[in-house]
């Protein structure tokens, strides 16, 4: 008995010993990686919170770890001990920001070379994100650049007194981080962070505080602001701090805050470029587009009207740069592996919160759109206006646009569209719309205090795109009804008409710039020259109609521009 009794604890022993040297060898490339990265820091420096050993119990999905240990898909990603062969596509250390965002870029282009059509030469040679933003279209030869070197596209703006600008900065202001009133604000900083002192001049600001300070009456941003730029990198290269959904709306999105204390507004990628909202589809219950988000911007800014906030694309880490940071506890329970070993999550919302409709990276990669954030509301607030074109968002009802032909003439006498130039901004953003195909613009917004003197805001453009193949004509509506147009917009319809300055080659060379190119497949593109011809054509019928004086609003005279024989050359 007691030879039995040694005999099984020279077992339990030789077992436990086994098990020792197996954790050992599994924890020395981590105890490598943290004595690497700890052996430059001062001694007074404390460690870094790591991840859980494999020998420590895990989390389950269904636990809320505290923001230091929130990396439990992370390890099931890319620990060489995982059974699961999905693996992250970037470093794990902060520090190797650089090579992370090159390898983002180069899986990204593996992506695009199984789409239909090919990226141009030049651009898949890209190696980062810099390069996407620092080619400016300003080459010898460039249509962009000649389009924006035109007369029309250089018209100056009135003198601008402070009621005509959203934030009244002198040059002396000192920047108050305070002033967000984002609780992001009164957060511990962390190493590499934009870290706000309080002695910074206005020229120092962040991109995304001067792109707020830049906003007039007439304008968002000026034509050739190079903050924008600047702004549409940043939304690129910054690295995102945290994540939570946005609430409201019928889909998932996300608000994404970066290092420099900036926030945009995130669409994740629901269907590829090549899928067509199917004919049977109502336009409320379709899809957003991150692409038609990117496409939007563009289009909007040459165009001239400049009233969409800068939009960029950007592949993001689900698990790094969504799950690890949020602190939202609903999205986080929503993130789950699927069966072909990729990283999920579903989230909150009206529709297409589910599992069935789950986004799902490749194995943790998804494309986005980034829409930079107006001011907020308790420094600038805005007005929501009710389209008085909205349609109907019923199966079988129809709006009252869409039964009175005479319809204009009621709107016309309504305030705030019986003065000013709102009625023609509403023509604006018809034609904006109907180039996209857009339906679904029920509601816009001006900044509460320019009153009804400014423009519209360009926001929500996630459901234009979806067919190319279709030109949605009820669209046009305003503008057949009410037969009024800019003079500058008609010029610049008709400029964009010739060959010369093809509205499809503008934007293909334009959308270029983007990291996420091709952002539309070439029938989009041409679906755009084909709409062009039937607005002009509308405007026409409408000119011979009714006179061109009477249809066409002269808001060119006060500046004496002589632009139109420039343009019917």
């Amino acid at each position: 008995m007691i030879l039995f009794r040694r005999f099984r604890v020279l077992i339990l022993t030789v077992f436990l010993v086994a098990c020792s040297v197996h954790i050992v060898i599994d924890l020395l490339p981590r105890l490598e990686r943290r004595n690497s990265s700890t052996s430059s820091r001062s001694p007074q420096t404390p460690a870094c919170s790591c991840p859980r050993g494999p020998g420590e119990e895990a989390p389950g999905w269904a636990a809320w770890p505290n923001k230091h240990t929130l990396r439990l898909l992370q390890d099931f990603s890319s620990e060489p001990g995982s059974n699961l062969t999905s693996h992250s596509r970037e470093k794990a250390s902060t520090a190797e920001a650089p090579s992370r965002v090159d390898n983002q870029h180069q899986n990204h282009q593996q992506q695009q070379d199984q789409r239909a059509r090919p990226r141009l030469e030049g651009h898949e040679r890209r190696g980062d994100h810099e390069t996407a933003f620092s080619r400016r279209p300003t080459a010898k030869g460039s249509r962009l650049h000649a389009l924006f070197e035109h007369p029309l596209y250089k018209r100056p703006l009135p003198t601008l007194t402070e009621e005509d600008t959203l934030f009244n900065v002198n040059t002396d202001i000192r920047f108050d981080p305070k002033a967000a009133e984002n609780q992001e604000w009164h957060g511990q900083e962390k190493d590499g962070d934009y870290a706000p002192t309080g002695d910074l001049s206005s020229d120092s600001y962040p991109n995304w505080l001067r792109f707020h300070i830049g906003i007039n009456r007439y304008e968002l941003y000026s034509r050739h602001n190079p903050v924008i730029d600047a702004m549409l990198k940043d939304l690129v290269t910054q690295r995102i701090t945290s994540v939570a959904m946005k609430s409201g709306g019928t889909q998932l999105k996300l608000i994404m805050t970066f290092q420099n204390y900036g926030q945009a507004l995130f669409k994740p990628m629901k269907q590829t470029r090549e899928q067509e909202t199917p004919p049977d589809f109502f336009y409320f219950s379709d899809f957003e587009r991150h692409n038609a988000e990117i496409a939007a911007y563009h289009l909007d800014r040459i165009l001239d009207f400049r009233r969409v906030p800068p939009v960029a694309g950007r592949l993001v880490n689900m698990t790094k740069e969504i799950r690890d940071v949020t602190r939202d506890k609903k999205l986080w329970k929503t993130f789950f592996i699927s069966p072909a070993n990729n990283i999920c999550f579903y989230g909150e919302c009206s529709y297409y919160c589910s599992t069935e409709h789950a986004l799902c990276g490749k194995p943790d990669q998804i494309e986005g759109s980034l829409a930079a954030f107006l001011p907020d509301l308790a420094l600038a607030k805005r007005k929501t206006w009710r389209n008085p074109w909205r349609r109907s968002y019923h199966k079988r009802k129809k709006a009252e646009w869409e039964v009175d032909p005479d319809y204009c003439e009621e709107v016309k006498q309504s305030p705030p569209y019986d003065s000013g130039t709102r009625l023609l901004d509403i023509m604006d953003m018809t034609i904006f719309d109907f180039l996209m195909g857009n339906m679904d613009r029920h509601h816009y917004e001006t900044f509460e205090k320019f009153g009804n003197e400014t423009f519209i805001i360009h926001l929500d453009n996630g459901r234009g795109f979806g067919k190319h193949s279709h030109d949605e004509v009820s669209i046009l509506a305003p503008l057949s009804q009410c037969c009024r147009v800019k003079k500058s917009t008609h010029l610049r319809l008709q400029l964009l008409a010739k060959e010369e300055y093809k509205l499809s080659a503008l934007m293909e060379e334009s959308l270029q710039r983007d990291l996420l190119a091709p952002i539309l497949i070439h029938p989009h593109l041409e679906a755009m020259d084909r709409r062009l011809r039937l607005v002009l054509q509308v405007l026409a019928d409408c000119i011979e109609k009714e006179g061109y004086s009477s249809v066409v609003e002269d808001d060119l005279a006060s500046e004496g521009m002589d632009v139109a024989s420039d343009t019917r050359r």
